[in-house]
């Protein structure tokens, strides 16, 4: 997962850089055309033979110097992750354009230097302890500050960027978001192994990240001013030299103008990673429209989306969670729930030219998750470097017509 707050969408939407001043925090809400999207992965540096994460992205640097994707290749904490960025994106048919020429570029870079990539939320067997921190100055300063925290920090995340043109409206989009985190991480679950055991967890990312300060769900906000008088704090006070270091399931990126949606495991599957950035941005354009409306948008405790957020991290796609517009008694499945959404965003999605992209949803509902693909593949003859494999063939298993 991106802790550096380093990002590589291009400058044309970043606006002023973000500087706080008690409650006052600059911002690019309204700089760019709302609903356009900007998507990032990390991927893992696999042995071609045996699997295990490799310390080779300054090789994989080095390969792409002076390429026209050079600036959307970028290092991570640790050498054997290598995170990408889309530019920005219009619609989630570009996205997968954008992700497609990604993958298949970094793709061929690895195997040309004779190791592989992939994509999901934990490595299946390698150890943190055995993964080089790479030397930068921020690395090594975010290890002294984190200590083990950050050493065992071997995860891998997806995180999914929507423009908003108002900062009030996108404080009222977060909230209004709260509810999905449970079903964004059912349907993203790609994490059920850890240092070469299966947990019992759809999600063990989830469980690793939790130690971090200042991370899972954030808490409701009145409007930005609010936002910002808590930043202007953490900062004043040193405890974080600005919001990047704020490490939310989904949080405000004022210097980009954007929800930046995190909740989410690296997806393995590039068809499934454009169909829940469909979702995202569906979802963001539903809850801009209730606010431009002046319709009130629900929000709930953050005990209660928590624990939503822990039932689908244990249980995946099969979790039973409360349904929380509703207030019924008993619990219901995810699926359920995510389906429901379906219908609700439908129009928006239909809006946005992204209703081809957002059937990809049925068919993760249908198929499962990655966590349910990797435990099948597991169960069949506990075969964990066959894992490891096979997330690497689905990896780079791309369309032909993207």
């Amino acid at each position: 997962m991106s802790i550096t707050g380093k990002q590589a969408f291009p400058p044309s939407i970043t606006g002023k850089g973000a500087e706080s001043t008690g409650s006052v925090l600059d911002h690019a809400f309204g700089q760019s055309d709302p609903y356009t999207l900007g998507v990032e992965e990390e991927y893992q540096l696999l042995d071609e033979t045996t699997f295990d994460l490799v310390q080779h992205i300054e090789t994989m640097l080095d390969a792409v110097a002076g390429h026209e994707l050079e600036d959307r290749i970028n290092r991570e904490l640790m050498q054997s992750v290598i995170e990408i960025a889309t530019p920005v994106c219009r619609t989630a048919g570009d996205v997968m354009r954008e992700l497609t020429k990604l993958r298949g570029y970094v793709t061929q870079v690895a195997r040309t230097n004779g190791f592989r990539v992939g994509s999901a939320g934990t490595h299946p067997f390698s150890l943190f302890e055995r993964q080089r921190i790479t030397a930068k100055d921020r690395y090594r300063a975010l290890i002294d500050q984190m200590q083990y925290v950050a050493r065992r920090e071997l995860i891998f995340g997806m995180h999914v960027h929507v423009a908003v043109d108002d900062p009030e409206k996108a404080v009222k989009v977060v909230n209004g978001l709260l509810p999905q985190l449970g079903p964004l991480l059912a349907m993203s679950a790609s994490s059920p192994f850890w240092r070469g055991e299966p947990t019992g967890l759809a999600s063990s990312r989830q469980m690793v990240f939790s130690a971090f300060p200042r991370s899972g769900p954030p808490p409701r906000f009145r409007d930005y001013s609010d936002f910002a008088d808590v930043v202007g704090q953490l900062e004043r006070s040193g405890c974080i030299a600005d919001y990047t270091h704020i490490w939310w399931d989904i949080r405000l990126h004022p210097r980009l103008g954007t929800v930046e949606i995190r909740i989410c495991d690296a997806v393995t599957r590039v068809e499934d990673a454009v169909a829940i950035a469909a979702f995202c941005q569906s979802l963001v354009k539903r809850l801009s429209e209730q606010y431009e409306a002046g319709e009130e948008i629900p929000s709930y405790h953050r005990i209660l989306t928590s624990e939503n957020k822990w039932l689908a991290a244990r249980y995946g796609l099969e979790a039973p969670i409360m349904d929380l517009q509703t207030g019924r008694r008993n619990r219901v499945p995810i699926a359920r729930l995510v389906r429901r959404t379906l219908g609700e965003i439908q129009p928006h999605a239909r809006e946005l030219g992204c209703e081809r992209e957002l059937e990809g949803i049925e068919t993760i509902l249908a198929r499962g998750s990655s966590a349910d693909g990797q435990l099948r593949i597991y169960n069949a003859n506990r075969d964990i470097v066959e894992v490891a494999r096979e997330i690497a063939n689905a990896t780079e298993a791309l369309p032909v017509s993207a």
